[in-house]
């Protein structure tokens, strides 16, 4: 690796703007914003969406049922 020309890699917290949910992490990502999280001061990322919010993660998450999308898709296309 070249010296000089790869980011900052430090910890920094995400807080999920949907949910409050804050979280450490290793990351590259500049933020002028700075947040208190378990004792220490860490530079903070805003996101909208973390697996405390997807609704995969949640168990919300939408399944294509019996007579969903693919179903009319094999149908109009005549695949069996």
């Amino acid at each position: 690796m070249q010296a000089g020309i790869h980011p900052e890699y430090r910890q920094v917290v995400f807080v999920d703007t949907t949910t409050g949910a804050k979280f450490l992490a290793g990351s590259t990502v500049d933020s002028q914003d700075t947040v208190e999280f378990e004792g220490a001061s860490y530079p903070m990322i805003r996101i909208e969406t973390s697996s405390d919010s997807h609704p995969f993660y949640t168990g919300k998450a939408k399944f294509t049922q019996a007579d969903g999308a693919v179903d009319k898709f094999n149908k109009k296309y005549g695949l069996a």
